[in-house]
């Protein structure tokens, strides 16, 4: 009887942490769709260049992959619901400040800081769910939480749209006020306080230092490359700063007592595997929204509105599909749902290649986002569930980091690859009317041309698929 009663009361722990964590992915990850839509307005009332608009979206993403290693070190050391809570804080503040600021530079630098806040939350949040739930569970929870960010990629436009059309700019940041001091207070009431992971307070300085430098030249250059081109000095430095700290970043983290990043853990198979089929995941699935809301206007003329609700279906089959994998966990292990994730996003991806034509009709499109997206839902959270499955208390914070620095990585990785695949078969000239959506108001034979570049980066997306399938065939077997 005390037996069940233990049990559930973690239980009930369990779903109020969820909650916490939950809300706390809609907050960022709406904050980043929203603004998606908002930036032309941004750009238009803050009198902003081409070099700050870009900035604005990619400060968030540089900064938040570079220090999710940091803070996972850090959430094992000093605690996870201080790091958490903290990162509330933080993104909150820096959205209050952002809707004041009065150019875009200003937004940028804030931007920045919004970044660490959201860096401190994504480290911590599969963590304290994986931390709360009884491993016989931890699916449910996992695909719940997976879930929330696909509630944020639907509303998150349209809110955008609405805000900044109806109440101005400054409010797609100051919505983000009210909703992030309503989850600290609950995550204040609701998050246990426990005792720090790890006991043992080493911090390797030198080895987070390095690992900044290295992420951010490769990232910086991956970011640029699309805008600037392979031989621009701050592609070419990027890139070199990046080949320069990667071997003094491994030595030094080999020899290090308190590595923040502990190689060894490579040399366990099914860990390896698991967070390389990440990698190889995002990097093949990041474009397909952004591709093919993009035909939709640049090949078809349609208007942006209408070209991002053709390709709601994705969104939607992610979140139905996250949700039911807890529940299929219950009959297959993780490993096993992952790999069908995968697959499923593979044939996907196939089958966008398949129909890709000047004159494709949308239910084939269609049906192939839905595949995309139930493999997408399928795998995030069994693959996650299956890293984190098993794993001390005290690991949980940098491996769950590890994982989502590999994967945000492969996110900036596969948009700098297929921006540069589409546009190779077109002439210079008319690579902006393809990003402008207007190219085939402006040459027909360009959408035949563009049609080809998308075939090309739909062929290595799916050939990258089919490498993660193979990873993850190679892990359920290694396991």
């Amino acid at each position: 009887m005390t037996t069940q009663i233990g049990e559930r009361e973690r239980l009930r722990h369990a779903w109020r942490t969820l909650s916490v964590v939950s809300m706390a992915s809609v907050l960022t990850a709406l904050g980043g769709s929203a603004l998606n839509v908002a930036l032309p307005q941004v750009v238009r009332q803050t009198h902003a260049s081409a070099d700050a608009a870009s900035w604005i979206l990619l400060a968030f993403q540089l900064t938040t992959t570079v220090l999710m290693v940091v803070f996972g070190r850090l959430a094992d050391l000093f605690g996870r619901r201080a790091m958490y809570l903290g990162g509330l804080a933080t993104y909150t503040a820096a959205s209050l400040l952002a809707g004041f600021a009065p150019d875009a530079w200003l937004i940028v630098g804030l931007r920045v800081v919004q970044a660490a806040g959201g860096a401190m939350l994504l480290t911590n949040s599969a963590a304290l769910v994986t931390d709360a739930f009884p491993r016989s569970r931890l699916g449910e929870g996992m695909g719940v939480y997976t879930a929330s960010f696909s509630i944020a990629q639907l509303a998150g436009p349209t809110l955008g749209g609405l805000f900044s059309e109806h109440l101005g700019w400054r409010w797609v940041f100051w919505y983000n006020v009210p909703i992030g001091v309503a989850c600290l207070v609950w995550g204040a009431v609701a998050l246990h306080p426990g005792r720090p992971a790890v006991q043992d307070k080493g911090l390797d300085l030198p080895g987070n230092a390095l690992i900044l430098a290295c992420l951010g030249g490769l990232l910086l250059a991956l970011s640029e490359v699309t805008r600037l081109g392979w031989d621009h000095p701050l592609v070419v430095s990027g890139l070199a700063v990046f080949a320069v700290t990667l071997p003094l970043f491994a030595v030094r983290e080999l020899r290090a007592r308190h590595p923040v990043v502990d190689l060894r853990m490579f040399r366990d198979a099914p860990f390896a595997l698991g967070t390389l089929a990440s990698f190889l995941n995002s990097v093949a699935r990041v474009g397909v929204v952004f591709l093919v809301s993009l035909f939709f206007q640049a090949v078809h003329g349609e208007d942006p509105v209408r070209a991002a609700l053709k390709v709601l279906p994705l969104s939607v089959a992610a979140m139905g599909a996250s949700v039911a994998s807890g529940f299929l966990q219950r009959r297959l292990s993780a490993r096993t749902a992952a790999m069908i994730g995968t697959s499923l996003t593979t044939a996907g991806l196939l089958a966008l290649l398949a129909v890709v034509s000047p004159d494709a009709s949308y239910v084939p499109i269609s049906a192939a986002l839905v595949l995309v997206g139930v493999g997408s839902g399928l795998f995030l959270p069994s693959n996650t569930t299956a890293i984190l499955h098993g794993l001390p208390s005290n690991r949980l914070g940098i491996v769950n980091a590890m994982r989502l620095m590999l994967q945000n990585t492969g996110v900036v990785v596969g948009t700098a690859l297929v921006l540069s695949i589409i546009t190779m078969p077109l002439p210079a000239a008319l690579h902006e009317y393809v990003f402008a959506g207007t190219l085939s108001h402006v040459s027909p034979a360009g959408v035949a041309q563009l049609v080809t570049g998308y075939r090309w980066a739909l062929g290595c997306m799916t050939a990258i698929s089919a490498l993660a399938v193979l990873t993850c065939v190679t892990r359920r077997r290694a396991g």
